[in-house]
């Protein structure tokens, strides 16, 4: 009985092993058939099946680095690392994605603005939003624009003017040829507390006597103010300085060469020629004169400011919305070059 049982163990035990042997054989076949296809053909086509396969087998099969042959063991890697990010992001995902949508309206509003004033960047429009009492990021509203404009320049002296800026006024010559060939002299005096023009006047022939008439004419009796920004001008002689003096004003003078430490009145000048001078032709010293009024109405009124926190140096309210039937409309200054945006109830 016992030999039986001995007998049937062996059998039984060649038989197991016979399938062992067979199941190797095979094996090595099929790996030498897979060496030979890798020869023929270095980058064989995978499916997305077939990479979900090898991921699955990676994470429940400690041994399959050794049976991997048609791609490297960090391909596989790689596929579960890309599942991975997949599917974080598929369960991350929610209804509402991104920034809320802007309004249609709000869109055709900015657009019509950058039509209606070509000059204008981000900056000037959404202070003119901000007036409307529309809330939206300049970000938001720079997108929507057809163009940019580069940022403005930043400031120089900044602790010196920001310390003294109630009490200082700037003055400078703006150059402007005129129609006929001539040459005309504006001199401008702007407030730097609120970027108000206090004073200008034009002259084809400028003196130390004319200029020093026109500081006169812009602070009578004790509204001089504590300090005066220049440039070393030759313009600017003893007769001037002496008149200047005699009103308890101190006069601050720039380095030779730098106009950029008397930045608000230079930001005024570039202002004057890219928003209006630019665009007309002068005629003669009353043409001029009347065009600069119209367009110191317009800036101390309607522009708004970068440096006043996008108000204008009047401080111009901001209007509501008075009801839903209410629609904006332009309203043109310096003859339709520029333009102010008004609520208007429908008719």
């Amino acid at each position: 009985m016992m030999l039986k049982i001995i007998k049937d163990c062996c059998g039984w035990l060649s038989g197991k092993l016979s399938i062992i042997a067979y199941l190797t054989a095979e094996n090595l076949a099929l790996r030498q058939q897979l060496i030979v296809l890798k020869r023929n053909q270095h980058r064989p086509k995978l499916k997305e099946r077939d990479r979900l396969f090898w991921v699955v087998i990676s994470r429940v099969w400690s041994g399959w680095r050794d049976a991997l042959l048609i791609v490297q063991p960090e391909t596989v890697i790689r596929w579960h690392k890309k599942a991975f990010k997949f599917y974080w992001r598929r369960m991350s995902r929610t209804g509402k994605r991104g920034r809320p949508v802007l309004d249609s309206d709000v869109r055709a509003l900015i657009l019509k603005m950058a039509d209606a004033n070509p000059f204008w960047g981000a900056p000037k429009i959404h202070g003119e939003l901000l007036k409307f009492g529309i809330e939206i990021s300049e970000r938001t509203e720079s997108g929507v624009l057809r163009r940019r404009k580069p940022k403005p320049p930043s400031q120089t002296w900044r602790t010196f003017i920001t310390n003294h800026m109630p009490d200082m006024v700037g003055v400078d010559f703006l150059v402007v040829p005129t129609i006929g060939f001539r040459l005309l002299f504006v001199f401008v005096i702007l407030s730097h507390a609120r970027r108000r023009v206090v004073h200008f006047n034009v002259t084809e022939n400028p003196t130390a006597e004319w200029t020093a008439q026109q500081i006169i004419e812009a602070f009578p009796w004790d509204t001089a103010p504590r300090y005066l920004l220049r440039d070393r001008d030759s313009i600017y002689g003893d007769w001037f300085r002496r008149r200047v003096k005699s009103m308890d004003i101190e006069e601050v003078l720039t380095a030779y060469h730098s106009p950029w430490q008397n930045p608000y009145v230079e930001r005024l000048h570039g202002s004057i020629r890219r928003e209006c001078l630019d665009h007309v032709v002068v005629f003669n010293e009353n043409h001029l004169r009347k065009i600069l009024r119209s367009y110191f109405a317009y800036y101390h009124e309607d522009r708004t400011h970068l440096g006043l926190e996008k108000d204008t140096p009047l401080e111009r309210p901001v209007t509501n919305r008075a009801s839903s039937h209410d629609n904006v409309v332009a309203l043109p200054r310096l003859g339709g070059l520029h333009h102010r945006h008004e609520w208007s109830a429908a008719a």
